[in-house]
């Protein structure tokens, strides 16, 4: 006759205790369920007004700091900054495609500044009526943005000795481009302007 203790099966927990392990286990699945639908609601509202009310077109309300970069993009330094005089900023659609710019009243400028040797990769300042083929290109894109920003040169302006360009980006598609952002000044005036559109 075999040993009564060796077929006895192993001790279960308490009933209690399975209870008590459920409890915990449905609590937290709710917070994790209510932290998911907090997450859910946040960012479906967030998503829902960069959509609607906080993409839109802002006129008029860019500030000297918003538009420090522009000025230390192409070298010139933030420290010339009189005053914002015109600022634009499109919404932007669910590809990108915008349009921002900004006409700037500097301190000074000087001839010399802008008309020193290029450094290498087509940076540096270009006399409005001696444009490299790339970035004539460039400026000439700019034209079909201008009736939504009639304070800016008029493409003939861009295209003449009283203005400089400086070229800071293009991307194209074939010989097309699609997206540009161009620096230009009109030392007469020492007025800047700040160009960037993607179509």
């Amino acid at each position: 006759m075999s040993d009564s203790t060796d077929s006895e099966p192993a001790e279960l927990p308490p009933r209690s205790h399975w209870k008590r392990i459920r409890l915990v286990g449905k609590w937290l699945f709710l917070v994790w369920g209510g932290f998911s639908l907090v997450c859910a609601i946040g960012l479906g509202g967030f998503l829902a007004y960069q959509v609607t009310y906080g993409n839109r077109d802002k006129i008029d309300t860019a500030t000297n700091h918003d538009i420090r970069f522009v000025l230390n993009l192409c070298e010139l330094g933030e420290k010339r900054i009189v005053k914002v005089v015109h600022s634009y900023i499109s919404s932007r659609s669910l590809t990108g495609d915008h349009l921002d710019a900004y006409a700037i009243q500097i301190s000074h400028v000087e001839l010399a500044e802008l008309t020193q040797v290029k450094p290498v990769f087509n940076s540096g300042w270009y006399r409005g009526d001696q444009l490299p083929e790339m970035v004539k290109g460039s400026v000439d894109f700019v034209g079909g943005w201008l009736n939504e920003i009639p304070w800016f040169p008029t493409q003939s302006e861009l295209g003449s000795s009283e203005i400089y360009v400086y070229h800071l980006s293009a991307y194209f598609r074939g010989s097309r481009p699609t997206a540009v952002e161009l620096i230009f000044v009109r030392p007469r005036d020492r007025m800047v302007f700040y160009f960037g559109g993607k179509s």
